[in-house]
């Protein structure tokens, strides 16, 4: 579809992008504050295995997911189908990070149900906003042109 022939969208088309847009800023704000080694002096010994065993590239993979999550939220509430390609990347970025999670398992750390949640809610969310997007492509709701 051209620009001339996008529709006006639904309400919760815009619910749904304020939420992802929230919840990935929280990922953000997760992100930076690990980086505060006197912050992650506060956490649960669990939480600070995690984080102080995580590989550089594994970090990397992180703030690849929740920056571009925040972005690709930006880029879907400015209804750009662009948006597509850095959920796909924010996705790749959950992915490696959680299989940097996955060899921890068992080794520096015990599986509890709360951090393996807060480990497959990221892919669930990632997954469920590249799906979203497609969706709301399909009912004409998004620009094909990624300047206008």
């Amino acid at each position: 579809m051209n620009d001339k022939t996008v529709k006006v969208v639904h309400w919760s088309f815009w619910i749904i992008g304020v939420v992802a847009l929230i919840w990935n800023a929280m990922g953000v704000m997760n992100f930076i504050v690990q980086m505060d080694l006197d912050m992650v002096a506060t956490y649960p010994e669990s939480h600070r295995a995690i984080i102080m065993s995580r590989p550089a590239w594994a970090t990397g993979a992180f703030g690849i997911a929740v920056f571009g999550g925040v972005l690709g939220c930006l880029l879907l509430l400015l209804r750009k189908s662009v948006a597509f390609y850095v959920f796909v990347a924010s996705l790749f970025g959950v992915i490696v990070h959680l299989f940097s999670f996955l060899g921890m398992i068992g080794t520096t750390i015990e599986a509890s149900f709360e951090i393996v949640m807060m480990t497959l809610m990221p892919v669930a969310s990632a997954v469920f906003l590249i799906w979203y997007l497609k969706k709301v492509e399909s009912k004409g709701w998004i620009h094909t042109n990624w300047i206008k």
